[in-house]
């Protein structure tokens, strides 16, 4: 008989887990069946890399909450990544403020409805997977916004939100000053 202690698998659980949230939000529904959606994991060194710009970005900005988020990124194993890139859909439902897609495609910064609901969708896919084997979790948007400033999910993705996953005896998404 062997024993397998908790420290010699509790990492690549953690980040099986954080795959298959991917793959649930890659496969959430899509608005007319187009997937703008770009995913990904950072463990490791990276996450002290996206910790540290979202500090910057919460002291360029007043917003000191990035700070004691980046401290739970600091503290997780493995943060999921996703957002979305803008793109009309062409049903002209001017549920984005203007008449019509090509008056919005005047003004690409403006977001297509469709993509933040199914960047949403995604998001709720893939943290019902955490939920599903109680891994702890949070959407953050300050992870977000350092995804996008540090381009992790390419240069077209405008929106984004990070996933921090942990397996500690104590929720650290709980408790948060």
């Amino acid at each position: 008989m062997s024993i397998l202690k908790e420290e010699q698998f509790k990492s690549e659980s953690v980040k099986s887990i954080a795959k298959k949230m991917i793959l649930a939000a890659r496969t959430a529904p899509k608005a007319r069946g187009r997937d703008y959606v770009s995913l990904a994991l950072a463990d490791g060194k990276e996450l002290q890399v996206i910790a540290d710009k979202m500090k910057e970005i919460g002291k360029r900005k007043g917003q000191y909450f990035f700070e004691r988020d980046a401290g739970n990124v600091l503290q997780s194993e493995v943060l999921v990544m996703m957002g979305t890139s803008i793109q009309s859909l062409e049903l002209d439902c001017g549920m984005c403020g203007y008449k019509d897609c090509a008056k919005k495609d005047k003004h690409p910064d403006i977001p297509c409805v469709f993509n933040t609901g199914d960047l949403g969708i995604a998001m709720g896919s893939a943290v019902s997977v955490a939920m599903d084997h109680r891994i702890d979790n949070r959407i953050l948007y300050s992870a977000g916004q350092a995804i996008l400033e540090l381009e992790l999910l390419g240069k077209n993705t405008r929106i984004a939100y990070g996933v921090p996953l942990s397996a500690l005896s104590k929720n650290i998404f709980f408790d948060r000053k």
